[in-house]
């Protein structure tokens, strides 16, 4: 099996941004993600250059893709600073997913193919065979395992407001482990969408993709919430 590495829905560039900036990107959303970067702190372009070498423009770059994505937000007279990443921030954007995901699934179970569907099946056995040992591999095959049911959709705006939304929630639950619990019902959900999909059941495949993204969502709320009363604590 080929080694996957999560990609944009085809025709989507992963980001606008020049090489460095790209690269810078990466790092502030990281240093944000895991709080090395305060929530509401300022951001001055000329301290990020000096922090990450580069010159300033990658980090203009990279404040705009940021922008883009939610975690950075400009203000009048302000300039950028770091939005906080709460419970409010992870619940709206969720939400939205519940909202677009099933109408990108119930479109993609009228037009699979037995590849299709061959594909999603290997993919399932290797996250099967991975079972959450690597985390990061796990998120990458996760994320080509739904990339292939919403790539081809003709909306386009729909599907890059989903990988947008995607990599926000996978950027901020690499703070956390996944329960047993979650576990196993990743696994079975997996599992019933391509029995779905098989049978032509477009309204099951949207009711299953739905309640998928909630637990998703759901689940990060949680650890979130043990995380804040562990340090209330």
């Amino acid at each position: 099996m080929t080694e996957f590495k999560a990609q944009p829905p085809a025709g989507l560039e992963p980001s606008a941004a020049s090489r460095a900036g790209a690269s810078v990107y990466e790092l502030i959303r990281d240093d944000i993600v895991s709080g090395r970067l305060k929530a509401n702190e300022r951001l001055v372009v000329a301290e990020l250059a000096q922090r990450h070498r580069t010159s300033t423009n990658p980090v203009r770059e990279a404040l705009q893709l940021l922008r883009g994505e939610g975690f950075v937000v400009f203000s009048p007279n302000r300039g950028a600073r770091v939005r906080p990443i709460d419970q409010d921030f992870v619940r709206d954007i969720y939400e939205i997913g519940v909202l677009i995901e099933p109408a990108l699934a119930r479109w993609f179970v009228g037009m699979a193919t037995l590849e299709d569907i061959a594909e999603l099946e290997a993919i399932q056995d290797e996250i099967e065979r991975n079972n959450f040992a690597d985390p990061i591999r796990h998120s990458e095959l996760d994320t080509r395992f739904h990339t292939i049911m919403y790539e081809r959709h003709y909306n386009r705006h729909a599907a890059e407001l989903w990988w947008k939304h995607r990599e926000v929630l996978r950027a901020v639950s690499r703070r956390f482990s996944f329960t047993l619990a979650r576990r196993a019902q990743v696994m079975r959900e997996h599992r019933e969408l391509i029995q779905c999909i098989k049978d032509g059941d477009a309204e099951r495949a949207a009711a299953l993709v739905a309640q998928h993204v909630e637990g998703s969502g759901r689940h990060i709320l949680e650890q979130m919430r043990a995380a804040e009363a562990a340090r209330a604590g």
